[in-house]
């Protein structure tokens, strides 16, 4: 991949071609990006995801994902599936999902894949409203 290239949220290689931009260029991506660990801690939470979200600059980094950054995706429809395709293999999931701290009914797309070295990102395109 060519280093200039910005990602975009629909190609099939997402999670590499984010792990190939440099660490600040992460925040300038138009969807959210959460980077977890096997464990389900947080080690990368973008800017994007921060201001879309509505969460502004409440801890993340070195949080529990699904316990205390967002206990209302700790749930069958959200972290059920990534757990399932945990289970069976390599991530590459995308689904639809209802909900956010800022518009609660608004639609987001959600691309969860696998990250080079362990653990797992989480990237959301929030649609307008």
């Amino acid at each position: 991949m060519n280093a200039a290239r910005v990602p975009t949220f629909d190609q099939p290689d997402l999670a590499l071609a984010v792990e190939s931009l440099p660490p600040d260029a992460l925040d300038t991506l138009d969807f959210g990006a959460i980077r977890l660990d096997d464990g389900g801690t947080v080690l990368i939470y973008n800017l994007t995801e921060r201001r879309l979200s509505g969460s502004g600059d409440l801890p993340r980094l070195g949080l529990e994902f699904f316990a205390t950054v967002a206990p209302c995706m700790n749930q069958a429809g959200f972290r059920g599936r990534i757990d399932r395709a945990l289970e069976s293999g390599k991530l590459d999931l995308e689904f639809s999902w209802t909900g956010d701290f800022s518009d609660r009914l608004r639609q987001i797309t959600v691309r969860v894949q696998s990250a080079t070295g362990g653990g797992y990102w989480i990237f959301m395109r929030r649609e307008d409203v």
